[in-house]
């Protein structure tokens, strides 16, 4: 078995090679050469702690694995250690014999960003000058960095519901060489695409938020309950997601589908436009959204990269198991 410590990860993967897994395993998941296993996730009844598990069976790219991990709130405080916990572990398919155990804190930050990376890449119009984000916490500067790459953005704008943390993102548009302003919600309306990564339970984007022609990657909702952003303004785009049942049921449109807004057939793969089987976006006055919920794969696809990566340049553990 080979042994990717976390320590390693940020010395491996890259965005650029997190955002090829990603598009890899979307693109497998709308052909049906890849599939997620149920999702596990529970409250474990001590230090406040969310565990669980996520996984998957990537045929096309022969991954076969899970994540194990969770939100221990108090880590950081107490412990000193982020409050996000996981490990991917990959096994053989021929086999089921254990193949990797990988770190996978920092990999779940890259994964997340590669996912609304990607939807940029394929949604958001060619000619998007400004970047907007809504959230400034440490997954938003993953976020942000990622989505920097997919256009020649000219300028980031971002609010936040703690305005101290905007320094944030400030100092990641600064290191791209990109101006950026604080702005009200409303000042979202000159935003040519938009970045959600908010933990919320009540929406904070309302459609009057959004002009015509912008592409909105909602990354926050993966829970029951949740809600970056207003049902009405789902009723307005064309939708978009990592995986259908998520979204319907954890991720951002499972409030417009329980309102009657939106049907389940309303919901896109973002592997059939990966593909060419869906068109994606059709004018410039379109309004496209993408829910990513994250799916077990995403973890699989960016961990075997690394694992590959990590044999490559001799920093893989390997040991007896």
């Amino acid at each position: 078995m080979l042994i990717v410590p976390e320590r390693e990860i940020s010395n491996l993967m890259t965005r650029e090679a997190a955002s090829s897994a990603v598009e890899r395993v979307f693109a497998a998941m709308a052909s049906k050469d890849a599939y997620n296993f149920p999702v596990i996730r529970e409250a474990i009844g001590h230090e406040e702690a969310l565990y669980g598990f996520k996984g998957g069976f990537d045929k096309a790219g022969m991954a076969l694995g899970l994540k194990a991990g969770g939100f221990w709130p108090n880590n950081l405080e107490k412990h000193g250690h982020i409050n996000h916990q996981s490990t991917v572990f990959l096994f053989d398919p021929d086999t089921g014999m254990v193949k990797a155990m990988v770190g996978g804190n920092l990999l779940t930050a890259l994964r997340t960003a590669a996912a609304s990376s990607v939807s940029i890449k394929h949604l958001a119009r060619q000619d998007a000058k400004v970047m907007g984000m809504v959230g400034a916490g440490h997954q938003a500067t993953f976020q942000l960095r990622a989505a920097l790459e997919q256009r020649p953005f000219e300028k980031v704008i971002g609010w936040n519901y703690h305005p101290e943390m905007l320094p944030n993102i400030e100092q990641v548009a600064e290191e791209a060489g990109v101006p950026f302003e604080a702005v009200d919600l409303d000042g979202m309306v000159e935003a040519d695409v938009i970045i959600s990564i908010t933990s919320t339970f009540a929406p904070t984007i309302m459609a009057d938020h959004i002009t015509p022609g912008t592409h909105i990657a909602c990354m926050g909702t993966d829970t029951k309950g949740k809600q970056e952003v207003e049902a009405a303004l789902l009723a307005k785009s064309t939708i978009f997601t990592d995986e259908v049942a998520q979204s319907i049921s954890i991720g951002e449109a499972q409030h417009a589908v329980s309102s009657g807004l939106l049907a389940e057939s309303d919901v896109h793969q973002i592997g059939a436009v990966i593909n060419g089987t869906h068109e994606g976006r059709t004018s410039d006055d379109e309004i496209t959204l993408f829910d990513g919920t994250g799916v077990g794969l995403q973890d699989l696809a960016v961990a075997a990269s690394v694992v590959d990566l990590a044999v490559k340049k001799g920093v893989a553990i390997e040991v007896d198991f």
